[in-house]
């Protein structure tokens, strides 16, 4: 049984998205395998921040149905170049029940090892939902900022912890929590100024595409992030052009019907996806708005003669990069799962049908191609070669130099 320092998969977990051939070995490695990440590495490989990908990989790859000797060598693949978790702080776990010294602690990485035994104890004491609510979800300044905190580093802490819930693993929630606390808060202002701005009466509420076209047409918004600003959010969007994004993120707004029964309430559920989707439209802007070419997808032939989700699953979970490409396929996946019952009657789902299995071709195909050192298995020797031979993701995919590069 998982617990709050033991991390234990079953086999016949009931995730969001998962095939049906999990193996009880399968299981038993990739709970070896995080175990030994939980004990020995930092939540970030680098001083810069970079994120330990490895719990996303390995419980990504295994609800994909990879084999246990899979989950090795995706493994190994990135635990070279992880670093030791930093040494706890004398004191600062008890002090860490006092919530100005919590707060005044939050954004030092150095302190992730204090944060990660603090949620650790409180799991063990409370379990792990009813920390997440008083932590994250409650009405205060400590949580507050913690949830902001979930949307920082390019979401890393939110999709760490929406791992640790969808797998009920309490150790990774904890390693999910810590790693909220150790970001940094300068995204708080742009959320509590788009809800101020949404509370006013006379804002609309539109749908996501409607607002990403609106986006897209707006020259000073989507003009607003350089080429080579150091973050495009923060010295891009935010520092040029917050009022016009503000503008457009109030407008999304989700309403308490639309959401599902959980042990989270309702009001904390639709901050959850107000803010994921106010984000989104954030880190849109931010790419230099992209046109979305849907006649791209529609159009597109697949590269592999296999090429139906089952083809594409099997590819998918050897391929050892850092975990980008499996988690992108299963999105899609269960993206194809969950909208299907809406198609007909939401005209706001532009990608519908078959086009989501087009979209996992698309990207396998696109990463078969940049992926230089792939062999005829579909995987490569490790993760660092394929950065020092150029191989990567376009990223910021709305400026010409990104495809230069």
């Amino acid at each position: 049984m998982a617990t709050q320092s033991l991390i234990n998969f079953d086999a016949q977990v009931d995730l969001q998205f998962r095939v049906s051939t999990i193996t009880p070995n399968a299981a038993s490695k990739a709970s070896e395998l995080l175990q030994e990440n939980h004990d020995k590495h930092h939540i970030m490989f680098n001083n810069s921040g970079l994120h330990n990908h490895i719990v996303h990989h390995i419980c990504t790859s295994l609800a994909l149905g990879a084999a246990p000797d899979v989950l090795e060598q995706n493994y190994s693949a990135n635990n070279t170049y992880q670093r030791s978790p930093p040494p706890l702080h004398g004191e600062l776990v008890k002090d860490l029940h006092d919530p100005k010294v919590f707060i005044r602690n939050m954004y030092r990485p150095e302190a992730y090892s204090d944060f990660l035994k603090f949620f650790t104890l409180e799991i063990q004491s409370k379990g792990y939902k009813k920390v997440v609510n008083e932590y994250v979800f409650a009405d205060d300044e400590r949580a507050s900022t913690m949830f902001n905190r979930l949307f920082a580093g390019f979401l890393h802490p939110v999709i760490h912890l929406g791992f640790g819930v969808e797998f009920e693993q309490p150790a990774i929630i904890a390693e999910a929590l810590a790693q909220t606390a150790i970001h940094s808060t300068w995204l708080d202002q742009f959320f509590i100024e788009s809800e101020r701005a949404a509370r006013a009466s006379h804002i609309q509420s539109d749908s996501l595409m409607n607002i990403v076209d609106k986006i897209q047409k707006d020259y000073t918004l989507s003009c607003a992030a350089h080429w080579d600003d150091d973050n495009k959010i923060r010295d891009g969007i935010l520092a040029r052009a917050k009022e016009e994004m503000i503008n457009y993120a109030c407008q999304w707004q989700v309403q308490a019907d639309r959401t599902e029964e959980s042990w989270i309430d309702t009001a904390s559920k639709v901050k959850l996806l107000t803010w994921k989707g106010r984000y989104d439209l954030l880190l849109y802007a931010s790419r230099r708005s992209p046109p979305l070419l849907l006649n791209e997808i529609t159009s597109y032939s697949p590269k592999h003669k296999e090429s139906n989700w089952d083809a594409i699953f099997s590819r998918a979970r050897i391929f050892n990069d850092d975990g980008h490409t499996c988690k992108m396929i299963r999105a899609l996946a269960h993206g194809e799962r969950a909208s299907a019952p809406y198609e007909i009657s939401d005209s706001n789902l532009k990608i519908q049908g078959r086009m989501w299995l087009q979209l996992a071709n698309m990207g396998e195909g696109y990463i078969q191609i940049v992926y230089r050192d792939c062999v005829t298995d579909f995987m490569y020797t490790s993760v660092m070669d394929s950065r020092e031979t150029g191989a990567k993701w376009v990223r910021s995919a709305g400026f010409d130099e990104a495809w230069e590069e």
